[in-house]
């Protein structure tokens, strides 16, 4: 047999006012045939397990490129064709194989492409013929589309949110196209149109459960192969925005249907229950305050570079410094400017220093204050699941009782290895004021006392029913009540 495998992916947050080029990838990942590192980023666990799987079958495996950029705004045109391109000159130059295994996202959005996986994976499919198996391995904050769907022989999507699970649906994935090219199944999908979007994070009830259940029904029902729930992700402004559950049955598309469609519509009875309940910055600081030990973990949630903001703002960390509250690490605000300052002014300075709230309306006011440099680190990473995430050169500044980490490559809070790595001890700090949705839970709930969700300014476009969509459709709930009517 031979396999071809590469990735593309990226997150992305139409309405972020940060454009991704070629250099946002070369930032996060971009690795030529054969350079993967042994570790995966996320969307690319496919070529990581594809080695281990192609090794133990005696198959070969021919690697294209894999690129993966931190979720941001729209990615341009001629970056998204050039990688594409790219791959697709890969896999010409590989004819003929027996499948092609790819990482994708599912949220891309490139300048003149709202459907960028949908494009790539058709194109695929034009280059391969309609025998050869197609699948991929995506993130459920994504958009399935008709399109896609038609491309592809089936689909997997990380089911845990945080996703800590990449690497085992990578080998869901490969799992079933392995018993696929052996002729032992023939895996065709069913999906089911929940009519509504919503956050699920699987860290608490009912998302939890629901998942347990996905896993348990893998397990007992026979023909089925794998299902997913396909979050959707609502800072997408695409035409086919929202939340579908996907079902990838040994030739039942009946059963698959069947599944899929009394999943969704439990999903659809829970809508608006997933999301922990947030506070402002006032209520978050004051329960931080309150709290008898540390550290207590504000997670700023909609300042969240994994879901495309710039995570610079200040709203959380002006509330603290106007009550002088002290005691506190902040990781990270994103300022490459003022990291070149610290940089250029060398550790142990004492300097005058702006930062942060440069990106965007509504995410508070750049800060003025003399700060120490305390440590600076070029490229910088900190630790998520079994992989890496870099956060670029950074520095750790302090002033007034207060640590504070700028990064130069925008990535939401995985891992209190984000502090350690500065030299901060997270454990010693009685506040922790982090940027992130729920990535962080798994990590950062093995050291907090306290966890508190705080909703501050408007970084990002978390509440749907207002957002001013121009391409996602309206008839799904919460833009209307009952999308069943």
């Amino acid at each position: 047999m031979r396999i071809f495998t590469a990735a593309l992916a990226t997150e992305t947050n139409t309405f972020s006012p940060i454009a991704v080029d070629k250099r946002a990838f070369e930032a996060s990942l971009y690795a030529r045939p054969g350079e993967h590192p042994v570790t995966p980023t996320l969307c690319t666990a496919p070529i990581t397990v594809g080695r281990e799987v192609c090794a133990r079958e005696g198959w070969e495996l021919i690697e294209g490129s894999a690129s993966w950029a931190d979720p941001a705004g729209l990615v341009a045109r001629a970056t998204y064709e050039e990688l594409r391109d790219e791959i697709l000159d890969q896999l010409r130059a590989a004819l003929p194989v027996n499948a092609v295994v790819l990482g994708l996202h599912g949220a891309m959005v490139a300048q003149g492409y709202d459907d960028a996986e949908g494009d790539i994976l058709s194109r695929v499919r034009e280059i391969v013929g309609p025998e050869v198996l197609v699948c991929a391995e995506l993130d459920p904050h994504s958009h399935l589309t008709a399109k896609r769907a038609a491309a592809a022989d089936f689909f997997v999507y990380f089911k845990e949110f945080p996703h800590t699970d990449f690497v085992d649906r990578a080998r869901d994935l490969w799992d079933i196209a392995v018993r696929t090219l052996k002729g032992e199944i023939r895996p065709v999908m069913s999906v089911f149109d929940c009519r509504m979007i919503d956050v699920f994070p699987t860290s608490r009830q009912p998302m939890r459960g629901f998942v347990d259940r996905m896993f348990a029904l893998e397990k007992s029902e026979p023909g089925l192969l794998s299902l997913s729930v396909v979050h959707g992700f609502m800072a997408g402004d695409v035409p086919e925005m929202g939340t579908k559950v996907l079902a990838v049955t040994d030739g039942d598309a009946a059963l698959g249907a069947a599944l899929a469609e009394r999943l969704g519509r439990e999903l659809y009875a829970l809508r608006g229950t997933f999301m922990v309940a947030q506070v402002d910055e006032v209520a978050a600081v004051d329960a931080a305050i309150a709290a008898p030990v540390g550290p207590v973990v504000i997670a700023d949630v909609w300042d969240n570079p994994g879901g495309g903001t710039a995570g610079d703002a200040t709203v959380v960390l002006a509330e603290l410094l106007a009550r002088g509250i002290t005691d506190v690490a902040v990781g990270t605000i994103w300022d490459p400017m003022a990291v070149q300052i610290c940089m250029a002014a060398g550790e142990g300075a004492v300097i005058p220093l702006r930062f942060g709230a440069k990106s965007a309306p509504h995410t508070g006011n750049p800060i003025d204050r003399r700060v120490t440099v305390r440590k600076l680190v070029r490229n910088a990473e900190m630790k998520f699941g079994e992989s890496f995430a870099p956060f670029g050169d950074a520095a750790w500044i302090s002033f007034d009782g207060v640590d504070v980490i700028l990064n130069s490559t925008r990535a939401q809070s995985f891992d209190p290895s984000l502090f350690s790595t500065m030299g901060i001890d997270p454990t010693s700090r009685k506040i922790l004021l982090i940027k992130s949705t729920n990535h962080f839970y798994d990590s950062f709930s093995k050291i907090a006392s306290e966890i508190v969700y705080c909703s501050a300014g408007k970084p990002y476009p978390n509440r749907p029913a207002e957002t001013e969509y121009r391409k996602a459709r309206r008839d799904i709930w919460p833009m209307v009540e009952n999308a069943w009517l």
